[in-house]
C-alpha cells in the first residue's frame, strides 16, 4: 500500500495526500463510525453522485450539494418534484446529471419508508457491518461480501446508484469498515472509535 507522510511526521493512507483538501477529510472523517440518519443519507448520495467522477470534485461542490438538497433532510427531499429536478440541474455549484438527481430524491422516499420500518437508516445500515476478517488487507478491494449484499438489498427495495462498489466506498467512509492504512495512527484513532461505538440495532 503507498503511504503518504503528513507534515505532522506520521503517514497516513497514500489518497490523503494527493489532494490538500484529503488530509484534514481523512483525518477527521473519512473511517469513523457514524449512526446520524442525515450523514448517513447524505453520504450515500455523494457516493452516488461520485460515480465515473472523483471524490475531489464532489468533496469541493459538498457544501452546494448541501445547500441544494436541503442538507440531505431525506424527509424534505423526497417530495421535490420535476420543478425541483429542473431548479437542480440548472445549479452550477452541483454536478447536474439529471438520473443521479433523479436517484437522490427516489432514494430520498425509499429512506423515509426504510426509518419508518427500521426505526433509523442507521439500525439497517449496521446489520451489514462486516465480520472480522472479511478485509484481510486496508484498501486492497473494492467491494466486500457485505457491500454486495447490502447493494442487493438497496436495489431490491427500489434505491438507485448504490452498486457494491459505491456501497463500499460508502461504508469505509461510515466507518462500518475500518480501512486505515494497518498500523499506523488513524487506524488506531478509528479503531478506539469502534471500540466504544453501540450500533443501534
Amino acid at each position: 500500500m503507498n503511504l503518504y507522510m503528513a507534515p505532522d511526521g506520521h503517514p497516513r493512507c497514500g489518497w490523503a495526500g494527493s489532494a490538500p483538501e484529503f488530509l484534514d477529510y481523512h483525518d477527521n472523517e473519512w473511517g469513523y463510525p457514524v449512526t446520524d440518519d442525515i450523514r448517513l443519507f447524505e453520504k450515500i448520495s455523494l457516493e452516488g453522485f461520485q460515480s465515473g467522477l472523483s471524490w475531489r470534485t464532489i468533496l469541493a461542490k459538498r457544501d452546494n450539494f448541501r445547500e441544494a438538497f436541503a442538507g440531505f433532510d431525506f424527509h424534505i427531499v423526497a417530495n421535490c418534484g420535476q420543478s425541483e429536478v429542473d431548479q437542480l440541474l440548472g445549479n452550477p455549484g452541483i454536478v447536474r446529471h439529471r438520473g443521479k438527481i433523479e436517484a437522490v430524491i427516489n432514494n430520498a422516499g425509499k429512506a423515509v419508508e426504510l426509518q419508518a420500518e427500521t426505526g433509523s437508516l442507521a439500525s439497517f445500515f449496521w446489520r451489514y457491518e462486516p465480520e472480522p476478517g472479511e478485509i484481510e488487507t486496508p484498501q486492497s478491494a473494492s467491494t466486500s461480501p457485505s457491500s454486495i449484499a447490502l447493494s442487493r438489498e438497496l436495489k431490491r427495495r427500489g434505491w438507485k446508484f448504490v452498486g457494491p462498489t459505491t456501497i463500499f466506498a460508502f461504508m469505509q467512509a461510515m466507518g462500518l469498515i475500518n480501512d486505515h492504512a494497518d498500523g499506523y495512527i488513524i487506524r488506531a484513532e478509528a479503531a478506539a472509535k469502534r471500540g466504544a461505538f453501540k450500533p443501534v440495532r
